[in-house]
């Protein structure tokens, strides 16, 4: 056993794992993968230990899944040792199989069959038979909340569930070790909250879990993080300790005009002192280059037109990993979001505004057999008005955005866009929006300037123009490096840009973004609405589904679909006094949501209880 093995096998400094020997450990691991330019791991070091979670945190191709794949046995590594209860995957995983629960990125169960049907397939590959087999049914159904829904086939759960019943399969066998590779992603707040309590449940018995997460808030709650970038380690303690680094460095404006925060945020962005800011509500939060000392703010917050019009307004702010995550990598990185803000909406122009409604849903429903998808959902977006859907897996909301771009006809109300009613005139209608889809909708085996033409040419550009648009697209999105590259090749943020590219190389007036960013890092995310916030205040505008609470502060006005139907509508700030009365100023978006799901829901068993005793004193 090397020196480094052996202090990772020791207890910690600060007592975290003091008397605990580690269940994985692994040192000096390198991994190159053919064509790339650098090793996915870079020779890279760490430990997971019984009883605790540990988050793996990067951007996308950071060096997370391989690193996971590498400890079952999946991949073998370059160079580097690994062992996991003492065994080495490389040369036995079989040892290991038995040890490990894994939780692949993508949803590796079988859509065709039935959630019992999975949990079969996966106990016949554990090898667990007879009366155990049956007992661990039981339990891993109870503990999912499951039990109802076993004949349910696993396409056809909502994607809460479909990660409950990956997390059941992984669990068949009751590992020592737990490997969670993005099981949050794509799901809603309460089906984050609840797998993470069951995996926190999981503890007491001394499993070992390793949760990668592109939600730096989950990081947060983790024993320990390892972050990850460009294949290294930059970071391996824990979560609290990262925040030292930007004590003094993260500030809040408050009391900012709704009409003023995208401006502010991007002239903030703008200011050379400024090295993050993303929008809370009716504030900013910002993470400036130099920490303050002896209260000369002037010094640190700069004194350009946006903070100069903050003035008064900055106060400092309660340390977030969020901000030591973006601090550390930004850091890292040349240049950052303001070395591309020149051409920041270059690609669209300035959209008129007539003070009509650009969008337009009167009383819109949806019924699949007798089953109703969505009743009566009524509202209106203005121009350069950015607008979001959100709510529970299978509340509605994507049938209801399917049904404003024309996708999907309704049952019953009227859906416009610009004045056209998509029933009637869906083709004109189409040629003013720009839509991205939920699951990278684009053409795999094309390259990606293969794509650009050919969505260029589906929006009706030719000749010049279209030479120009997408020459503009691929430096303006930062595609002119992989223009011949297969679109199925590139990394998830690369995926996203393309795919935001060839929605709006047609200058649309409007925007349908059905969860944009789902699955890509934090720091794509923010480059991601920095594109749709140059293009609102250009006047395109913006309908948007997403699960990242963060993304949902920065809409003027949220729609939270629950049942089917709109249970409150206003802006993020109304929907946090809403949740919480007089004391809502205090709560998260994401506890805000929460509540009035939990509000909605207990008036929802209220109702079905009166209607049940009025059946009994009435009959049926």
């Amino acid at each position: 056993m090397t020196d480094r093995e052996a202090s990772l096998q020791a207890p910690q400094s600060q007592g975290t794992y003091a008397g605990r020997e580690a269940l994985v450990v692994f040192h000096d691991l390198l991994k190159r993968f053919p064509g790339m330019n650098r090793p996915a791991l870079k020779g890279i070091c760490g430990a997971l230990y019984p009883g605790s979670v540990t988050g793996l945190v990067g951007p996308d191709g950071a060096g997370k899944s391989t690193l996971m794949r590498l400890l079952v046995g999946l991949l073998c590594p370059d160079a580097g040792s690994a062992r996991v209860v003492g065994f080495d995957p490389a040369s036995q995983a079989d040892r290991i199989h038995p040890l490990t629960g894994y939780m692949p990125q993508k949803f590796g169960l079988y859509e065709d069959l039935s959630v019992m049907e999975n949990l079969r397939l996966f106990a016949d590959l554990r090898g667990l038979a007879g009366a155990a087999r049956q007992k661990r049914f039981a339990e891993l159904l109870r503990f999912t909340a499951l039990e109802p829904f076993q004949s349910r086939l696993a396409g056809k759960l909502s994607g809460g569930m479909k990660q409950k019943l990956g997390l059941a399969c992984a669990l068949l066998g009751e590992p020592r070790i737990l490997l969670l590779d993005e099981p949050s992603a794509g799901v809603d707040p309460i089906s984050r909250r609840e797998l993470w309590r069951m995996v926190q449940a999981l503890l007491p018995g001394g499993m070992a879990v390793a949760w990668s997460t592109s939600y730096l808030d989950e990081a947060e709650r983790c024993d320990a993080v390892i972050v990850l970038n460009e294949g290294a380690v930059i970071y391996d303690g824990a979560p609290a300790d990262m925040l030292r680094s930007v004590q003094g460095k993260s500030w809040e404006i408050s009391g900012i005009a709704p009409q003023r925060r995208r401006a502010l945020l991007m002239g903030l962005l703008k200011e050379g002192q400024v090295k993050d800011a993303v929008l809370r509500g009716s504030s900013i939060r910002i993470v400036t280059q130099r920490k303050e000392q002896g209260g000369a703010q002037e010094a640190v917050l700069g004194t350009g037109p946006a903070a100069r019009e903050c003035a008064g307004r900055w106060h400092p702010a309660q340390p977030r990993f969020e901000d030591a995550f973006i601090d550390m990598l930004a850091s890292m990185q040349e240049g950052g979001p303001v070395d591309a803000f020149a051409l920041e909406g270059a690609i669209v122009e300035e959209k008129p505004d007539s003070g009509e409604a650009v969008i337009e849903a009167e009383a819109l429903s949806k019924r699949f057999g007798d089953f109703t998808a969505v009743k009566n959902s009524s509202f209106q977006i203005r121009r350069g008005e950015i607008f979001g859907l959100l709510g529970p897996n299978g509340a509605g909301k994507s049938t209801i955005f399917k049904m404003m771009c024309g996708l999907l006809q309704p049952s019953s109300g009227t859906a416009r866009v610009m004045g056209l009613e998509l029933k009637r005139s869906s083709a004109k209608a189409r040629m003013r929006i720009g839509y991205m889809a939920q699951k990278f909708s684009l053409y795999a085996s094309l390259s990606v300037l293969q794509n650009l033409r050919f969505f260029s040419a589906l929006y009706g550009l030719f000749g010049k123009i279209r030479q120009e648009r997408i020459a503009m697209a691929a430096k303006l999105f930062g595609l002119e490096a992989c223009l011949g590259m297969n679109a199925e090749n590139l990394p998830p943020g690369f995926k996203q840009r393309l795919a935001l590219a060839c929605a709006v190389m047609h200058q649309p007036d409007v925007l349908f973004l059905d969860e944009p960013t789902s699955g890509v890092d934090p720091l794509t995310r923010r480059e991601f609405w920095l594109h749709i916030n140059a293009m609102v205040s250009k006047g395109v505008t913006v309908m948007v589904t997403t699960h990242f609470m963060d993304e949902a502060e920065y809409c003027d006005r949220i729609a939270l679909i629950y049942r089917g139907e709109t249970i409150a509508i206003g802006t993020p700030e109304a929907l946090k006094e809403q949740a919480g009365g007089s004391g809502g100023r205090g709560l998260s978006l994401e506890e805000a949501f929460i509540a009035l799901v939990e509000q909605s829901e207990a008036r929802h068993e209220k109702n079905t209880m009166h209607e049940h005793e009025q059946v009994k004193e009435n009959g049926p």
